[in-house]
Formats: structure tokens, C-alpha cells, sequence
């Protein structure tokens, strides 16, 4: 599953959609960020296709009224496409509040053996920025008032690259590509939706071992060095 990406700096996600007419407001940077975290990251909403704003990673429905019950409520980082439509805290949303989550890239395991992890780094092969599909809730914090944008990232079965990689659970992230990103945001059918939710092709993807520091409990790994190449043997 998804729960590890790093964010694009803003200057560069700026010149990447400068001529598309798109706004970026601020938002925190990551070399690395947790999703367990609930971090800030960059999204694109159907509802205002034309900003970048932040959003809190992890989903919360309408049910969820105060900051205690939001501490408590189960993991929504992660949407599967094969049942998103039946989750109760994604079927509210799915058919009209879908967004893209902006990154630079995202992390992943590889499990050579039972008792070994090897962190991968994947992004797009140009490097350019990876649009990732995801729904969101405009959740209402009855606690102060405040109305916050929250969003899960939706997850398919892996495509041949990514199956080697995440090789125990064999998944990736739903990656959005660039000609159909508007799509995505637009007005669709249950059943364009659904044929909307499938792997990136290969061919589309670069990927590398880096530090175990990304998998280390009680280590801060938002730091420049996380994603560049460890020298491990890589499984390609």
C-alpha cells in the first residue's frame, strides 16, 4: 500500500503547470512524509480543478464530528479500486468528489526474504511530477469550526515493475497520467470510474533502492538524502 511519498518543491510543481492554468498555494515540502503522520499534502479537487491547495492525508466521512473522534476513527490513507464504491467511508465520495494528489515520488518495500526489507523510491521515468487519483471529504472540525479538506489515496493491483518491487501484497498507487487528469476531475459514471482504476502501464516508472532509514521507528527520514540511491543490488 501507499503510506510514503515525497512532495514536489512548489517551484517546480508552479513551472510544471504554469501554462495549464493552474494555481499552487503553499504547502509543506517533503523529502519524506508518513502517512500515519497525516500530513499537508498538495491536491487538485473536482471541485476547484484550477488550484493546488493542501489536504490532510486520511479521509474523514461527515460521521466523524470532533478532533478526539478523528484520532480514533480507522485507517482511511488507502482506497482499494475493487471496493471503493461499497466502503462506507468512500462511497459518499467517489462519484463526484475525486481528486489528484501532486507528488515527486513514493516509497515501497521489497521483501527479498521473510526477514529483509529493501525501501524502493519510484517515480516517473522524465521526472516529472506523479498526479495520484485519489476521493476527498470537506470535513467539518465541530470543534473549532474550521472546515479542512481530508482525502485518501486509491490503490490498484501492481503493474509488472511495481509487482516486483511490492512483491508481498503486489499493489501501487493509482497514478492519474497527464492526458487523462482532467477526466479524472470531471463529471463520469460509476462505470468510467471503475474504468478509470487500473494500473500505469510499464515503461512509465523509474526505480531505485534506497536507505532503510525510510522503514527505521523513532528516526526523522525528512531529510535531502532520502531519495537518492543506496548502492544496494538492484532487483532489476
Amino acid at each position: 500500500m501507499c503510506y510514503k511519498i515525497a512532495t514536489p518543491k512548489q517551484d517546480i510543481l508552479r513551472e510544471y503547470l504554469v501554462n495549464q492554468g493552474i494555481s499552487v498555494k503553499n504547502y509543506p515540502h517533503y523529502y519524506h512524509a508518513d502517512g500515519f503522520g497525516n500530513p499537508l499534502l498538495p491536491l487538485t479537487t473536482s471541485e476547484a480543478p484550477n488550484i493546488v491547495q493542501p489536504g490532510m492525508w486520511k479521509l474523514l466521512p461527515h460521521w466523524v464530528k470532533t478532533e478526539a473522534d478523528a484520532k480514533k476513527y480507522a485507517n482511511t490513507l488507502n482506497a482499494t479500486s475493487e471496493d471503493i464504491f461499497e466502503k462506507a467511508s468512500f462511497k459518499p465520495y467517489v462519484n463526484k468528489q475525486r481528486c489528484l494528489v501532486w507528488v515527486e515520488g513514493f516509497f515501497e518495500p521489497h521483501h527479498p526474504s521473510a526477514k529483509v526489507t529493501v525501501p524502493y523510491y519510484i517515480k516517473m521515468l522524465d521526472g516529472s511530477p506523479i498526479s495520484l487519483g485519489g476521493v476527498y471529504s470537506k470535513w467539518l472540525n465541530h470543534d473549532t469550526g474550521e472546515v479542512i479538506i481530508t482525502f485518501t489515496i486509491i490503490t490498484t493491483p501492481a503493474n509488472e515493475l511495481m509487482s516486483r518491487i511490492h512483491n508481498d501484497k503486489k499493489r501501487m498507487p493509482l497514478i492519474i497520467a497527464p492526458g487523462d487528469r482532467n477526466r479524472w476531475l470531471g463529471k463520469l459514471s460509476k462505470e468510467e470510474i471503475t474504468e478509470m482504476m487500473h494500473p500505469l502501464p510499464d515503461g512509465m516508472l523509474n526505480a531505485y533502492a534506497v536507505s532503510n532509514l525510510v522503514y527505521k521507528k523513532g528516526v526523522d527520514a525528512n531529510i535531502p538524502e532520502i531519495t537518492l540511491p543506496e548502492g544496494v543490488p538492484s532487483i532489476f
